[in-house]
């Protein structure tokens, strides 16, 4: 009888440890979609839910008022190849030599490294992408860019080489050629007959290279370029770097977060009935900011505004397309963005001079591009509707560990080398967050250990002009206590010297001594 009760006991007590351990789960065992949205250049401040700025977000805040928002989520990088990378492989971007902002380069992501949908592909998982990619194509001398890419034959490696089944994309930014979208490695619309050619390093004096440009044909573009962007004008906006050919295959720039939005709907009726992987990456509010004419006017802040009330709903289209095919409460959302906010960013379009009282950094300091807190701070939302309780999180997360946590989700044993596991943290609000982080920014480098941020000194201009962004560059060791200075003010470095001399050493034994040894920053 008491070997009986022991026995009873013992397969209690294992039972609530399996529930215990599969927290995720559905009580059907059914594994859960995963869908991570990922924005472009949106600020802490930018997601009304978050109550630092003046825009309205209803269908992001629906997300962030009904899931955990997380007021210490971090992108891995101020810029945005770098944070995708982190986020698709759990681990550090200054660990990929020169990984920096691409621009017509190769493939990044090595075709051996583990990514969050090669891992859900080895657990039965459909896995597609649509949206921004900027992570590189093709073969060739990869971090630093060649340029040299053929549009007019199938481009791999790619998304599809490193666990996406299903990839419609395009390849860097809106800002940038080819404008183009690209199919599961094929430029759609292609025409043969018309090929592309796409130069992103000169120009030839005597050759216009295709297009016209915004340098030479300022009288044909429809949006004026500030700095960097007068390479060959497409839909009367000029860009970054030159193309020729292609016609039938250009995009519609008014007309892409609808194509964005439709393909993304197409990749989850398609793949309703078997567990899904969607990485939905919007453009917004990445530049040139081009919303649909409907959204015109609607946010009272110039393009900038209107793209993102653009996003918003997007999203929240997506969200429905969920809820009829009664999807919800079976996928697990997360929402963030690449890196922190910038205005003037290459277009004069009225984003610096409307404004009016909002602030895209939340009333933390920096932006894009810097090391200070807004650089990297970003929203960071997880939903699942019935699964998770509505709350709010201080604990500190970063993209870097979804693939860690969602390893766990579905059962998997891998651990990437920086990722850590929040899976408890991102489904109860249980548990706590990261002790430490190293951030990230055009491959400087700064530390973040519980309350206090470390910044070491870097050679280069404090202020990046063409933007208005500190950069947090200077000569000195910097060190911030975020608790009572979030807007990172005061300087503690010379207060607080045991403080700094401790977090330095902490940094050296993730970092390594040679962290000053960074490329200069290079905006376009």
């Amino acid at each position: 009888m008491k070997n009986n009760i022991t026995l009873i006991f013992l397969l209690l007590f294992v039972t609530l440890l399996v529930i215990s351990c599969n927290t995720s789960l559905n009580k059907d065992g059914k594994k859960p979609n995963i869908i991570i949205i990922y924005t472009d250049d949106l600020g802490y401040g930018d997601v009304s839910a978050y109550k630092k700025g003046t825009l309205k977000t209803p269908n992001i805040d629906k997300l962030a008022n009904e899931g955990i928002r997380f007021n210490y989520g971090y992108a891995s990088s101020a810029t945005c190849s770098p944070s995708r990378y982190a986020l698709l492989t759990g681990n550090y971007p200054w660990r990929k030599d020169g990984l920096r902002v691409i621009t017509g380069g190769s493939l990044v992501i090595d075709t051996t490294e583990m990514t969050i949908p090669k891992l859900l592909k080895n657990k039965g998982y459909q896995t597609g992408i649509v949206g921004k990619w900027h992570l590189g194509l093709g073969s060739g001398d990869g971090v630093t860019g060649s340029g040299i890419i053929d549009y007019n034959s199938n481009i791999s490696p790619g998304p599809n080489q490193v666990g996406f089944d299903y990839s419609y994309i395009m390849a860097d930014t809106q800002d940038r050629v080819p404008t183009v979208y690209i199919e599961n490695g094929d430029v759609v619309n292609l025409d043969i007959n018309d090929p592309i050619e796409v130069n992103f390093f000169h120009q030839n004096k005597n050759d216009d290279y295709g297009l016209p440009t915004g340098l030479k044909n300022p009288e044909l573009t429809t949006m004026k370029w500030h700095h960097g962007h007068n390479g060959s004008i497409v839909n009367g906006v000029p860009r970054i770097g030159y193309m020729k050919g292609g016609n039938d295959a250009l995009w519609s720039d008014i007309d892409m977060s609808d194509h964005f939005l439709e393909k993304a709907k197409e990749y989850i009726n398609r793949n309703k009935k078997n567990p899904f992987f969607l990485f939905y990456t919007l453009q917004q509010p990445h530049v040139p900011r081009t919303p649909h004419p409907r959204f015109k006017g609607l946010s009272g802040m110039g393009p900038r505004g209107d793209a993102i009330v653009e996003a918003d709903w997007s999203i929240g289209e997506l969200y429905k397309t969920l809820e009829s095919e009664n999807l919800l409460h079976n996928t697990l959302i997360i929402f963030s963005s690449d890196n922190g906010p910038v205005l003037n960013d290459g277009y004069y379009d009225d984003a610096v001079e409307k404004l009016g009282d909002h602030t895209p950094s939340g009333g933390l300091r920096g932006g894009k591009y810097s090391l200070f807190e807004a650089g990297t701070r970003v929203p960071f939302i997880t939903y699942w509707k019935g699964k998770i309780n509505p709350g709010i999180s201080n604990e500190m997360i970063s993209q870097i560990d979804l693939l860690n946590s969602i390893s766990r989700l579905v059962g998997s044993e891998y651990k990437s080398k920086d990722g850590l596991e929040f899976l408890n943290l991102i489904i109860n609000n249980k548990g706590k967050g990261r002790e430490e982080l190293i951030l990230e920014a055009s491959t400087r480098t700064a530390y973040r250990k519980g309350d206090w941020v470390m910044i070491p000194p870097y050679k280069g201009q404090s202020i990046a002009r063409n933007v208005n962004i500190e950069l947090a560059n200077s000569l000195e060791f910097k060190l911030y206590n975020l608790k009572n200075d979030p807007s990172q003010k005061n300087d503690l470095s010379r207060k607080e010297d045991k403080k700094l001399e401790e977090m330095i050493t902490s940094f050296i034994k993730i970092r390594g001594k040679d962290f000053t040894n960074v490329k200069d920053l290079i905006i376009k």
